[in-house]
Parts: structure tokens; sequence; C-alpha cells
């Protein structure tokens, strides 16, 4: 067990060191070439910010594959399997679409005929879906012609759940990274807990991904140095669909010998064979609820499918009172629930206290979202695990400087500024009003 997870670790650290050595360049080539759009009208930042990052990413995705290439335990995923070279294909035209896309805006039907295209690249070289489990049924074998359909139809939805939710800094890479952890945790268990070497390039891809996420978020985190643009979300969305096909419909879950006593068998026993089929869309339950909402609405209203706007899941965040950051850990904290307690309930499923424990974080979840300008007490040993402003001497400082402003104001009144229509004040690096937050819900030019 020591070596591959050694092996795991160093592919990990060299994806991330990648990764994080490419964006700053990459981010002053993005500003030599001019792809800094103009601010849009449902972006939430005030100043043009530099995309492309997913140049970084994808030179992230290639140092992690060609390191676990020459290590031994992982040199065998690209021997006995085609799906690494088949990732890579797909993951190179997609990206290159994207990269296209963040400098000259392409139409949206383009790109969605590109997502399509580099998953028919993948279902060629091999990466498709063969059978999959059906609950009280057992393995269900798909035709070519369905698993191809299946297989292209997965993979355009994670992409464009991932495109979605892209709207904030940190969010996307964020989820993602946390949606790879809880899957190299599943993964990982399946190929070394049952000794299922079809599960080796799913548990690669998700190291992968995870230090892709993990390279590229300290220039992303707010306020953002530079955007991963459709380069970035389209890619790591293509990465996280390859690892839920190539786990979902390669491995067999008869294999796993957990059927006791045939395939209609209790329920508790055959859950931990159809998590397989489930975790893919745990992993992205939150994008794909984003994604099927965005969908309605907008049907609903009359507009295109794929017209943009600010009635995104994190808008609303921001809408009811929360701060930019705050909106992104909220977000953080709902993914990390359902993907890790979907991992945990299939290890243990009889275990009362996984649901009592889920219940109870889903609970604080709540609260939190109740709770938009509730500011937390940090306690002064912890001061420096957070945010300046979070800290006993930044409130103090923030404080005399409020009552200072005040004694100014009341002995001589500041000049009425001029009032412009639609715009609310500046709150923070938002800028955002503090109560009206987006006034402005007109039809954006095109998606980020």
């Amino acid at each position: 067990m020591g070596q591959p997870v050694r092996e795991y670790l160093l592919t990990l650290c060299v994806t991330v060191a990648v990764t994080y050595l490419l964006t700053g360049p990459v981010r002053k080539f993005a500003i030599a070439v001019g792809a800094m759009p103009a601010i849009r009208a449902r972006d939430v930042h005030r100043e043009p910010t530099p995309r492309l990052g997913g140049i970084a990413m994808f030179g992230g995705l290639c140092a992690g594959l060609l390191v676990a290439d020459h290590l031994q335990s992982l040199n065998g995923v690209f021997e006995l399997s085609n799906e690494p070279r088949a990732l890579l294909s797909g993951a190179a035209l997609i990206w290159l679409v994207g990269v296209l896309d963040d400098k000259f805006e392409i139409d949206a039907l383009i790109k969605l005929g590109a997502q399509m295209i580099s998953a028919g690249v993948m279902v060629m070289q091999g990466l498709t879906i063969l059978w999959i489990p059906v609950p009280f049924i057992g393995t269900v074998a798909l035709t070519q012609w369905q698993g191809n359909l299946l297989t292209v139809a997965l993979v355009v939805i994670t992409i464009n759940a991932v495109n979605f939710v892209d709207g904030l800094d940190g969010l996307a890479a964020g989820m993602v990274c946390i949606a790879s952890c809880a899957f190299f945790l599943y993964a990982y268990r399946i190929w070394f807990g049952y000794g299922i070497e079809a599960a080796a390039p799913a548990t690669l891809f998700a190291a992968i991904l995870m230090g892709m996420c993990l390279g590229f978020l300290p220039h992303n985190m707010h306020p953002a140095r530079i955007f991963m643009g459709d380069s970035g979300s389209m890619l790591i969305g293509l990465v996280l669909a390859a690892a839920a096909i190539s786990i979902t419909g390669q491995v067999d879950p008869d294999a796993m010998a957990l059927f006791a006593g045939g395939e209609r068998n209790a329920t508790h026993a055959m859950l931990p064979v159809f998590i397989p089929l489930l975790l893919p869309l745990t992993i992205i339950a939150i994008p794909m609820a984003d994604l099927i909402l965005a969908i309605v609405r907008r049907t609903w209203n009359g507009q295109s499918p794929f017209a943009a706007d600010r009635g995104h899941l994190h808008h609303r965040l921001l809408e009811l009172g929360h701060s930019h950051s705050r909106a992104v850990l909220i977000m953080y904290f709902w993914s990390g629930l359902i993907a890790f307690g979907a991992v945990a309930y299939s290890v243990h499923s009889t275990s009362m206290w996984i649901v009592l424990a889920i219940a109870a974080l889903s609970a604080v979840g709540l609260i939190l979202l109740l709770l938009p300008r509730f500011t937390p007490r940090t306690p002064r040993w912890a001061e420096f695990l957070v945010p300046p402003r979070y800290r006993h001497s930044a409130r103090r400082a923030e404080a005399a400087a409020e009552a200072a402003a005040r004694e100014a104001t009341a002995i001589e009144p500041a000049p009425a500024r001029p009032v412009v229509a639609g715009v609310s004040g500046v709150n923070g690096a938002t800028a955002v009003g503090a109560r009206s937050r987006f006034p402005d819900r007109r039809k954006a030019e095109s998606t980020r």
C-alpha cells in the first residue's frame, strides 16, 4: 500500500507545482495578448481580469501523466489501458477550443459541438461505458451505441455543469478539487481494497485533477489575479467526467463480490456496488442543480438555455447578503458534505451514525445560509489561521475608523455624491451594493 500512495503523492505534488509555477507566466501572456474581456453584466469583479488559466492547468495535466508513466506502480495504467491517452486526446481538443473562446468569444453552439467531438475522441479510443449497475437487477450490459451515447451525454453534462458554476473567484476550482478528493478515496479503495486493476486509471485521473485545482487555487482565490476561463473550466469538467466514466462503465461491480446470496439481496448489502453509478452524480450535485435551474429559468423566461444571466446559486448567495468569500465557502461546504457523505455511506452503509452526522451538518449548512451578516469571532490563539478581517485587532481598527468617520460627518457633512441609475454603492471587492445587490439583470453577452 505504501508504494502506490507515495507515487500518487509524488504525481499530485508535481501536478500542483507545475500548475502553480505556470500560472504566473500565463497571466502575463494573457495580458499581453489582450485576453482580458471587459466587465460584463453578470460579473462580480470590478476590474478586467486575465483569463487563459486553463493553459497552466493543461500543463499540469501533461506533467502529471508524464511523471505517472515513469513510476513503477502507475506505469501499468499506461501499459494495460489506453484510457490515459484517450483522456489526453480529448483534453487537448477541448482545451484548444477553450483557449480560442477565452480570446475570441466562440459561439455557444460551436463549443457544444466541440464538447461532443472531444467526448467522441475519447470513445473512439476505448474510454466508454460498457455496462451500468441497476438496483435490484444487477449489471446491465450496454450495446455499443448505447454506451457511446451515454458517455457523450455524461461528458457534455459534466463540462457544462462545471462551466456554469465558474462564477466566483476560486469557486469552480475548489468544488472540483473537493469532488476529485472524494472520488480519489473511493476509487483507491476499489483498486487497492478489492484488487480491481480496472479502477487504477480513475484513481490516477482523480489525483491529477486534484493537483490541477490545488495548483491554480492560490492565484484564483478572491480577489483573483487570473481566471481559468473556458479553457480551464471545460478541461477540468472533462477530466472529472473521464474519471467517472472509467470507474462507472469499466469496473464490473460483480467483481467486488459484495452480493450475499444473490443479486436481489438486501439493499444495504448492494449499496456499495451501486455507489460507482451514484458517486459521479453526487460530486457534481451542486453544479448539476445549478445547471438544471438555469435551463428551467431561461426557458421559462423565453430565453435560450445558453444565454448567460445572474441567477446562479452563487449570485443568489450574494443577494442574500453573504460576502464573496463566504458564498464560496458555503458552496465548498455543501459540495464536501454531499461528496464525502456519499463515500462514507458507501463504506459503512449500515451505520446510523453516518446518517445522523450528515443530517447534523446539513442543519449547520442551513443555519449558515440564514446568517449572511454573521461575523464569526475567532479565538486569539487562532487568529493567525484566519483572514485579517476576522482578527480582533482588525475589528477594533475598523470600529475606530467608522467612529472617526461618523464624527467627521457630524462636524462637516460630506458633499452629496451624484447618483447613477442602476448602480449601487461599492461593498468590498464585490462591487455590489449593501441592499440591492444585483439591480441589473439584463442579458449578458457570453458565458464566462
